[in-house]
């Protein structure tokens, strides 16, 4: 029972008597020379041209006329094929550029749904549901953003509700 303690105790010792003090001594003289400066440009002052145009905005564009092949006002394409619900879950590659996921987790009157990566309107995705040969996407306070249409197994085409194309790929 002794060694043990003297053991700890040497041990203890050892460790502390590894330490050392490792600051800076500053009452030496072999701090580092100064730095010279450098010579700095003249600033110029003066007034900025006015923006171009009246507004900072571009203007809107004249109509948003409708994808080709998707029917104003909700109704299906004639070469449109048929949809289920449960072909619809899962991830989808949306214009090549961003994700969008559907689930079957009920949200309102349609099931769980959402982006990622994506610009415009589909940023506000919430859910989708389908509708006859059309699965329609809306946000999370039941707002039909758009909606689009099997055009062979694994794709869809459509577009939102302002015009903007929409092409889902797996």
């Amino acid at each position: 029972m002794q060694l043990r303690y003297v053991v700890t105790g040497l041990t203890a010792a050892l460790a502390l008597a590894g330490c050392q003090r490792t600051s800076y001594d500053y009452s030496s003289n072999n701090a580092p020379p100064p730095l010279t400066a450098q010579p700095v440009p003249s600033v110029q002052g003066g007034q900025l041209p006015p923006p171009g145009g009246s507004s900072q905005f571009p203007a809107a564009p004249a109509s948003t006329a409708p994808m080709a092949g998707v029917q104003p006002g909700g109704a299906a394409p004639a070469t449109s094929l048929d949809v289920t619900k449960e072909s619809m879950v899962g991830s989808w590659r949306v214009n090549g550029t961003c994700d969008m996921f559907l689930t079957l987790t009920n949200l309102g009157s349609g099931s769980r749904g959402g982006t990622r990566g994506c610009v415009g309107e589909l940023t506000a995705m919430g859910s989708w549901e389908v509708s006859g040969k059309q699965v329609l996407l809306k946000d999370r306070s039941g707002n039909q953003l758009g909606a689009v249409y099997k055009v062979a197994d694994n794709s869809f085409s459509g577009q939102t509700a302002t015009g903007q194309a929409i092409n889902l790929s797996r």
